[in-house]
């Protein structure tokens, strides 16, 4: 029986650092890959999250048969509600245990949705579910229990490897398996599907452990509070911390309420290990002895309302830092966050704090494979095919390089963007058509407030906004009443009073010159203002404010 091609199609995640999904199709049926969020930065004014756009999928809904997780990150599961939602079905949702648990937490604020169908992994399962036949391998990653993927298709085998490393030592004794890798290197892999964020960056990952001996020479050293930031996802990382604070006698206090969750979820679960006894709330830090306590806290990336950057702030309603104390940010800087976490450093170092971070120190190290870690995978898989993912352009194409050193033709090897598609024919990979895809911007309540309207708001922010209020009389054909004009953000106070006066001449003047039957369409009359007040702006002022006519019938 003859089988139509396998089609891959790229979601999000290629060139970019989050809201990572992709599709697999094999006889008209359809597995979801991850299902993450990217986070806004400056440019994204109002914006909480970006999600892949997947509308085209949602219109196929009934052929919607899986949704598998590779772990828990945000960039991979964050948007799992609102994709569950739009599909308005329940599929199962394949993932190992901790990812599962981080879902049903984010579940947990969707109670309108119906109760997922959660399918548990673990390394080394296979699964099938409909025409999808897939095999779960261990990774080591910056969170505990990810895994990649093998998909066995008609035309095939895929492999997607989700977020990884090759950390040979990690914290929980689970490194990526490469036995299991070279095992289905052997058996054939027609198209590989790999993680490229550190494709750019030469040598090999420290381990994890590193990080540990550094975060506890900097505890023991530490006379004050201590602070350490962290992403509340790295598990292993936060052991770490613990470990060393219970060597020296200090008491954790969680602070954040993603830390406060993530680590009571994995504490729960048995991927963390410590006293719960010995945890102090933080509204009962007055009760202790700074040099007693180490908070374990998020804001690692500048976020204004974090609980870091509130302490930094001097805003936090129940910590308060100074001189003395130590604040450690034991994570990576994410491209776009520069600015906020120089300034957290900034002022935390005013309030008389020592910072450490990996600038200084080996607080951090990398959850992703790096140059000559990827050179050794792919010696192991071999692929057939490749297509790299997860990174921006550079990682993309610093991947394609190392794909090609080590073997790969340079014709299969396919550098791909979101929207793209690649199909699979008897193990040979062409690019497909594509399918429409964009970012979906979430502002609270808000689902897609678009581009057009953060353009608005990128030139309010820059230029100002300018209110004109017209009456007119469409059935006499004039303007009638007095015209108002206001302004926010486009000039001084005390220089407004005469231009404003000067512009309201202006509007009035155009208006008065327009044919009658031009007041019969309210619509015209605003374009008329618009263009008059923008041309008066920027010869007056050498502004571009937003202009909003409001134009009101007598």
């Amino acid at each position: 029986m003859s089988h139509p091609p396998v089609t891959v199609s790229f979601l999000g995640g290629l060139g970019s650092i989050g809201r990572n999904m992709a599709t697999v199709e094999v006889d008209g049926r359809l597995a979801v890959v991850d299902v993450g969020v990217l986070f806004p930065d400056a440019e994204h004014l109002g914006v909480d999250l970006i999600l892949p756009d997947w509308r085209w999928l949602t219109e196929r809904a009934d052929d919607v048969d899986a949704v598998f997780l590779t772990h828990g990150h945000l960039d991979h599961i964050g948007a799992l509600p609102y994709f569950l939602r739009d599909l308005d079905r329940v599929v199962p949702v394949f993932g190992t245990r901790l990812t599962l648990a981080f879902c049903q937490a984010i579940l947990e604020e969707w109670p309108d949705l119906p109760e997922p169908d959660y399918r548990e992994l673990a390394p080394g399962d296979v699964v099938t579910e409909g025409v999808f036949r897939a095999e779960a391998i261990q990774v080591s990653h910056s969170i505990p229990d990810g895994i990649a993927y093998a998909l066995r298709t008609p035309h095939g085998m895929i492999v997607h490897t989700g977020d990884f490393k090759l950390d040979q030592t990690p914290i929980d004794g689970l490194p990526t398996d490469l036995a299991h890798f070279a095992r289905l290197g052997d058996e054939g892999v027609d198209l590989l599907l790999a993680d490229s964020t550190g494709a750019d960056s030469p040598g090999h990952v420290p381990t994890e452990r590193t990080v540990g001996d550094s975060i506890r020479q900097h505890i023991a050293d530490a006379d004050g509070l201590i602070v350490v930031a962290s992403f509340a996802s790295h598990v292993h990382r936060i052991q770490q911390v613990l470990d060393a604070a219970r060597a020296v006698g200090r008491r954790p206090v969680f602070v954040g309420r993603s830390m406060v969750r993530n680590m009571a979820i994995a504490e729960d679960l048995g991927y963390l290990d410590f006293d719960r006894s010995q945890v102090v709330d933080p509204y009962e830090v007055d009760r202790y002895e700074r040099r007693e306590l180490i908070v374990i806290s998020t804001g690692s990336q500048g976020e204004p309302f974090s609980a870091l950057s509130l302490m930094a702030a001097g805003e936090h309603r129940t910590l308060e830092v100074g001189e003395g104390d130590l604040v450690i940010l034991a994570s990576s800087l994410i491209p776009g966050n520069e600015q906020a976490v120089f300034r957290s450093i900034n002022n935390l170092s005013r309030r008389g704090c020592k910072v450490v971070h990996k600038g200084l120190a080996p607080v951090h190290v990398s959850g992703h494979a790096s140059r000559e870690d990827l050179i050794l995978f792919h010696n192991i898989v071999e692929p057939e095919f490749f297509v790299p993912v997860h990174g921006e352009h550079r990682h993309l194409r610093a991947h394609r390089d190392i794909a090609e050193m080590t073997g790969c033709l340079p014709d299969h090897v396919l550098i791909c963007e979101d929207g793209d598609q690649v199909v699979l024919t008897d193990g040979r990979v062409t690019r497909g058509e594509g399918v429409a895809t964009s970012h979906v911007y979430i502002d609270g309540l808000l689902d897609d407030v678009g581009p057009a309207l953060l353009r608005d708001r990128r030139r309010i922010g820059e230029d100002g906004i300018c209110v004109v209020f017209v009456t007119v009389d469409s059935h006499a054909g004039q303007r009638v009443g007095e015209t108002i004009v206001t302004q926010k953000g486009v000039v001084f106070a005390e220089q407004a009073e005469d231009l404003l006066e000067a512009a309201r001449k202006t509007v009035d003047r155009e208006l008065d010159g327009l044919a009658r039957v031009r007041f019969e369409d309210l619509a015209s009359v605003q374009r008329h203002v618009v263009q008059t007040v923008s041309r008066f702006w920027r010869a007056e002022a050498g502004r571009r404010p937003f202009v909003l006519p409001v134009v009101q019938e007598a």
